[in-house]
Parts: C-alpha cells; structure tokens; sequence
C-alpha cells in the first residue's frame, strides 16, 4: 500500500521535442568541487540530458538518480541535474549515490520557471522547485528527448531514455 497521495500536477510549459532550451548559468557541481557553468558550455562539447529533479536525498531524486547510474546513462552521455539544492548538499548526494553526473545548483528554481516546469512545493506560498523531467539536448541546446512529471510522484520510462541517448 502507498503511504504518501499521489498528486496531479498542473499543466507545464516546458520545451517540446524541436525547440531550442534556454540557457542560463549556475554552480555546477562534482563530488570535488563547483563553478560557474552554462549549460551552452556543455552543449558546445556534445550531447547532454539534462534532468531536472527534487531536491536532494527525496525520494523521488533518488530513485532518477539510482535508475540512470543502474543503466549506464551517465557514461554514454554527458549528464546533469538541475534541483534548488546547495552545492554542499549536490556534493554529499553525488558521493553518496555514486553517480558519473554533475548537478547544477539553482535554489530560487529560476532556471525551473524559465523551462516552465516549476512547482510550488506542497502548496507553500514561495516555496518552489524543480518538476521532475528529463531532456536530450543536442550540441545547439534542441531538444532530441522530453519528459515532464505528470504527477507527483512520477518517473520517466528509462527505456526510453536509454534509447535517445543511444540515437544521440
């Protein structure tokens, strides 16, 4: 039996399969250290899927986290989270789940509103984080592969994912 409602999520405005993503720059970080980084940077270097996920050590990021690294995803291709969570709490999470990624600290979710997949937590007044997606971006930021939550809590088909990197 679930112990926790599921939770229809309101309609999105997040980037469609075509569209170019928008950039922005963060704290970038790995289990070492963290810098100022944009996204166009890791594009210009090739593919990217870019996931956006809860902050770290919910059960939801942890679980994305877990199903990449099992499959492999990291290795085949260049790739990054997005969540509010703190670099120091980016750094602890990497360490801990033993993920080949970096992660992106965006604590005010300004990058979550610019891709139009912020979500007011629990209904708390400013309080606001990244919904759960998931996009494959080639070396010009177009989105080869999309995935946005529906509901909370929800997971992309990683199959899926496996796939689009594959083709990437």
């Amino acid at each position: 039996m679930v112990d926790f409602d599921v939770v229809e999520l309101p309609p999105h405005d997040a980037p469609d399969v075509g569209d170019t993503a928008p950039d922005f720059t963060r704290p970038l970080v790995d289990e070492e250290y963290w810098e100022d980084a944009s996204l166009s940077d890791l594009t210009d270097e090739g593919p990217v899927l870019l996931v956006f996920h809860t902050m770290d050590g919910a059960f939801p990021s942890t679980y994305i986290w877990n199903n990449l690294r099992d499959r492999g995803v990291p290795e085949e291709v260049q790739t990054v989270g997005v969540s509010i969570s703190s670099p120091y709490e980016h750094k602890t999470f990497l360490a801990e789940r033993g993920v080949d990624a970096r992660l992106f600290s965006d604590p005010a979710a300004d990058v979550a509103t610019d891709y139009g997949i912020e979500n007011d937590l629990d209904d708390m007044t400013g309080i606001t984080e990244h919904r759960p997606a998931v996009f494959l971006l080639d070396e010009d930021r177009e989105v080869q592969y999309r995935w946005v939550a529906a509901q909370w809590p929800d997971f992309p088909d990683y199959d899926e994912i496996v796939a689009a990197v594959s083709d990437a």
